[in-house]
């Protein structure tokens, strides 16, 4: 039974009450935590009851994925109830990264006050240090994050929530609840302290310096945290201008386009903060579409970059292939999946491609056949079906795809 009915060939449907976990992989699960959890003490402990409730967390996002309702309101009360006695460890009390799941279990269950109430309590209780300090920083990044996802457009956003977070950050001072307004003085006092900040620590990412940014983590929220101060108080091209230079500084030359490759050697390579940074900078165009009128063009090129980059992300991936469903023409995209899957040595991309096309197809198909009931078109699309089995085709081909069960069930799948 275990945790998944992964060899069933009715699952690759994705059907809700497939979604999940079985009674005794949970149960599994379930104990083996609780036996680590008397193993360990101190920081490890910690660490282990961070790793305990982001699992948590990954379930309530499933159940919201699928609307399942019931689910998630049994889910939620047992998640919160372990969140509870989780904090209330003494070796936990004070860790941020706790407190900061815990608020986002609230919030992804709906309760944006009592979310709200955590959040404030644990930014008051962490004292200062202002964008110094790794934890307060990536606590108010999530903060400002779903504060941001509230508004409905940017009109006003000056005085929102969001900027009143970002800015007590960089106040360096203790935090003091949000009661309606920001000062303007204390914005713009805000962008300075930012800028200073991003600009020393990119600075310090030279071979002189390199053993003084240990913390990529810490870059990545920082740069976040302005990027968003700036997009919020003056626009879009703010804040793609911060993700603009600080991708520049964290990206390596390329050997091969270099006269001296010799000279490059000692330039330290940052890149999974510079993975986080372009799903950071991307998910921003993506909402930017959302709430106000915005060109393709730029969250395109932007997608195309960083894949070509990173072409293992999935994140990057998904917002690239919804971001291509809005266009009518596919052939764009087929030439850059060609591209990336001859070059790239991941499967990612041969995964997306097929998905890419199957759901074209999908479009096809429903357009072909609507209000005709089962009848079907009476010209088949046959393009599309070949095109795929030739995708199928090299991709089991290749040296990953050769032992990929996945791969190979989708392909049977579709042949069925």
């Amino acid at each position: 039974s275990g945790f998944n009915s992964i060899g069933h060939m009715d699952t690759m449907q994705r059907r809700r009450h497939h979604i999940g976990h079985y009674k005794e992989g949970e149960e599994f699960i379930q104990n083996a935590f609780q036996v680590l959890f008397m193993l360990f003490s101190g920081k490890e402990k910690s660490n282990l009851s961070a790793c305990w409730l982001q699992y948590e967390i990954s379930k309530i996002i499933q159940c919201l994925q699928t609307k399942r309702k019931k689910k998630l309101k049994v889910q939620g009360r047992k998640s919160k109830k372990l969140a509870k006695n989780l904090l209330k460890a003494p070796d936990n009390r004070n860790h941020l990264s706790l407190w900061k799941l815990y608020a986002y279990l609230e919030w992804l269950l709906g309760n944006i006050d009592d979310a709200r109430k955590v959040f404030d309590t644990a930014l008051s209780t962490a004292g200062t240090g202002g964008v110094k300090n790794p934890q307060l920083c990536s606590l108010s990044l999530l903060y400002a994050q779903l504060e941001l996802e509230l508004l409905e457009s940017l009109e006003g956003a000056v005085m929102s929530r969001a900027v009143h977070i970002l800015t007590k950050l960089a106040e360096n001072g203790p935090y003091v609840p949000y009661s309606g307004q920001v000062v303007s003085v204390n914005i713009l006092k805000a962008r300075k302290t930012y800028d200073h900040e991003v600009q020393d620590y990119l600075n310090k990412i030279s071979a002189a310096n390199q053993d003084q940014v240990s913390d990529s983590n810490q870059l990545v929220n920082l740069v976040g945290c302005y990027a968003l101060f700036q997009y919020l108080t003056v626009g879009i091209d703010a804040a793609v201008l911060i993700y603009a230079q600080a991708s520049e500084k964290l990206e390596v030359p390329d050997p091969k386009n270099c006269e001296n490759p010799g000279e490059n050697l000692a330039v330290p390579n940052f890149p999974a903060a510079l993975e986080e940074l372009s799903v950071l900078h991307t998910n921003l165009l993506r909402f930017h579409m959302k709430i106000s009128v915005y060109p393709l063009g730029p969250l395109r090129e932007a997608l195309a970059a960083a894949l070509k980059r990173h072409p293992h992300n999935l994140a990057l991936w998904r917002s690239y292939v919804l971001a291509q469903r809005k266009s009518h023409s596919a052939s764009k995209a087929r030439r850059f999946f060609d591209g990336i899957t001859r070059s790239a040595r991941s499967l990612e991309p041969w995964l997306f491609a097929i998905r890419a096309e199957q759901m074209r197809k999908t479009l096809i198909d429903t357009v072909q056949r609507a209000d005709v009931g089962e009848v079907h078109a009476t010209i088949p699309e046959t393009g599309l079906t070949n095109r795929i089995i030739a995708l199928f085709e090299h991709a089991v081909q290749s040296e990953n795809g050769t032992h990929c069960p996945l791969l190979w069930r989708m392909y049977l799948y579709f042949l069925v």
